[in-house]
């Protein structure tokens, strides 16, 4: 089977519809206004018809002559006069029997005059149109008194071709007024032709039809919110996601960002025109990757795209994978560490001091199991314990300090272990990259409220920077774009979660003190 031909696109559809309508309608218009001229030239050839009758009929000459013994000799000459001096184009008089007495053609003379006379031998003006001995005419039929009575008949008549012949300047009038019209309505309908084609690419509707099905079958399925803002910072577009995450009204098209009640620093990463990738913003405690970038057609700036990927789940995730890692470096620490102090014992048993080995191997166990013994008692939590010990391990080999002070030993805690360690995890990790030498972290349990507390000796935070830790993915540390500022974020999102508090303070150690309050009471 043949494959289909290319598909006109919409604006030739439109320009080939817009100007059979223009020629339709100029076309119906000459008809009318060709029909209403004509009919208004045969109005008034009938009235001009009327008035020659009615002065013929009213003429003393006429009664005269009709009561004479040859009525033509005196009325022919006075009848062709008058023709040619109204310009008609017969002016006949009768008798009531319908006998001429007058005609243009004298060999019509004496002959009965065709056409219907109607109303004028009861004295009543008639007219007519009416094919007689000269083709189609509009003819006035009047009576002639005498001594009160009708004695005779007038009847004038303009010829339909005379009539014609008058009204051509009208409408060549009109036909020259309707080539204007459609002429200015062709290219009135070219011009808009071609700026529809402009605006829809030269797609045919099927093309577009098909273009906008696609274009909100991907709206609606893609995972990840999209804005779209023109250049006056006006929302043109946003998808079910994009509306999700940032909590956007229904009637958000049309408004500008800066009124959709956004934090000033994720506004102006949406209208601020420059390409960001992958920046952390924080929005209702959830940590949002916001990417931007400007949008060109053809040269010029259209708006910008703004794409928006909700990355707290993930880092939640990598929390509970942090603990893992944890662990694993605490058991690689101690592997190796073992395997220092296993040679030492056999070496120390090849010199012949068994004693002084026996004391080194249990004292390692001892210290481990000491650890680890403390940790279960103080944590009731399995999984928190174990972030605990493997962040102690973890502090070892760094070579800090890490003071550890735990006390969350009630049933009654509510709070799930995946926030404890989004909060516990992220707070120590942060101190281990300040710290210089020492870190302290303690964790109380009151019954009703939750409190970490963690602090270093590090550098701390600036104070003009205090209030924007919590915020837009702030952070000290190095890295690429999108990797920083993510977890401070999710321990402010935990905090919200669980009408909390996250306060900063400066540590009696030197650096930076955070307390985090978690109201979980079951």
């Amino acid at each position: 089977m043949a494959s289909p031909g290319p598909q006109r696109s919409l604006a030739r559809q439109f320009l080939a519809v817009q100007v059979v309508i223009v020629v339709l309608m100029v076309a119906a218009g000459l008809t009318l206004a060709v029909l209403n001229a004509r009919s208004n030239a045969r109005s008034r050839a009938t009235e001009r018809a009327l008035a020659v009758a009615v002065s013929v009929a009213d003429s003393p000459l006429t009664a005269s002559a009709l009561s004479s013994s040859d009525p033509s000799a005196i009325l022919q000459p006075y009848a062709e006069r008058v023709r040619r001096d109204t310009h008609v184009d017969f002016v006949v008089v009768m008798d009531l029997q319908h006998k001429r007495f007058t005609h243009p053609d004298p060999a019509q003379i004496g002959g009965r005059f065709l056409g219907d006379v109607g109303s004028a031998p009861q004295g009543r003006a008639f007219a007519q149109e009416y094919t007689g001995t000269l083709g189609p005419s509009m003819r006035a039929v009047v009576p002639v008194f005498a001594g009160g009575k009708v004695v005779a008949m007038v009847a004038v008549g303009i010829t339909i071709e005379a009539i014609d012949r008058q009204i051509w300047p009208s409408v060549l009038g009109i036909l020259a007024a309707g080539a204007i019209v459609l002429a200015l309505g062709v290219t009135a309908t070219i011009l808009a032709a071609r700026r529809l084609r402009r605006q829809t690419h030269g797609l045919s509707r099927g093309e577009l039809s098909q273009m906008y099905e696609f274009h909100q079958a991907v709206l609606h399925a893609v995972r990840e919110g999209l804005l779209l803002v023109d250049p006056q910072h006006r929302v043109q577009l946003a998808n079910d996601e994009a509306r999700k995450l940032l909590a956007l009204p229904e009637d958000v098209v049309g408004r500008p960002v800066a009124e959709l009640g956004l934090p000033p620093a994720l506004v102006q990463a949406v209208i601020g025109g420059q390409t960001g990738e992958d920046d952390v913003y924080v929005l209702g405690g959830a940590a949002l990757v916001v990417s931007s970038s400007p949008a060109h057609w053809q040269g010029e700036e259209v708006g910008s795209v703004v794409t928006l990927r909700d990355r707290t789940e993930l880092q939640t995730v990598s929390g509970e994978l942090d603990v893992v890692r944890s662990l694993t470096d605490a058991l690689r620490a101690r592997n190796h560490e073992s395997a220092n102090r296993l040679h030492t014992v056999v070496s120390l048993i090849e010199m012949g001091r068994p004693q002084d080995a026996v004391d080194l191997a249990t004292e390692d166990l001892q210290a481990a199991q000491l650890l680890a013994d403390e940790m279960v008692d103080a944590v009731q939590d399995p999984v928190l314990g174990a972030l605990l010990l493997g962040k102690s391990a973890e502090a070892a080999e760094r070579g800090l300090m890490l003071d550890l002070d735990a006390d969350v030993t009630s049933d009654r805690c509510a709070i799930d272990s995946r926030d404890l360690i989004t909060v516990a995890g992220n707070l120590i990790d942060n101190a281990f990259d300040a710290a210089r030498t020492q870190v302290a972290a303690q964790i109380d349990w009151d019954a009703t409220d939750l409190t970490i507390t963690v602090e270093d000796d590090g550098p701390g935070i600036p104070a003009q920077d205090v209030q924007r830790v919590l915020q837009r993915g702030w952070s000290t540390k190095a890295g690429p774009p999108g990797s920083r500022g993510i977890g401070l974020a999710l321990v402010a999102q935990v905090a919200t979660r669980h009408d909390g508090e996250v306060a900063i303070e400066r540590s009696a150690l030197g650096g930076v003190r955070l307390v985090v309050t978690l109201r979980g009471g079951r």
